[in-house]
């Protein structure tokens, strides 16, 4: 049994900062990538960031500049910093671990509750 828990969503204003933490838990063997992906009303759920086992980063565009994903491997954890929030980042943000319960086992993807952003202008 493997469980995402995010915290640190909230109500921010625009042009403040939050900062969203999310510790995998459970029977793991190893995570690879691990990563950020929100969802707004009405839209698809598109990726925020992603960082690696080795601290390669990837950053949507729309974050690009204004954000930072980092790792904390010891702890299974991964940090997710966003600033000069906008209305438009709005929206429940997930994060994910693609993880191995066992050497034997294939590699599957696991993903969080869910935390509110809401950015008010």
């Amino acid at each position: 049994q493997v469980q995402l828990v995010e915290s640190g969503g909230g109500l921010v204003q625009a042009g403040g900062s939050l900062r969203l933490s999310c510790a995998a838990s459970g029977s793991i063997f190893s995570i690879n990538v691990m990563g950020w992906y929100r969802q707004a009303p009405g839209k698809q759920r598109e990726l925020v960031a992603q960082i690696t086992s080795g601290g390669s980063t990837t950053y949507a565009d729309s974050v690009k500049g204004r954000s930072t994903i980092s790792r904390d491997n010891a702890k299974n954890t991964v940090y997710l910093h966003l600033n000069s929030l906008k209305p438009e980042d709005t929206a429940v943000y997930y994060c994910s671990s693609d993880l191995r319960q066992d050497p034997s086992r294939f590699q599957y993807r696991y993903w969080g509750q869910g935390t509110q952003v809401t950015v008010s202008s």
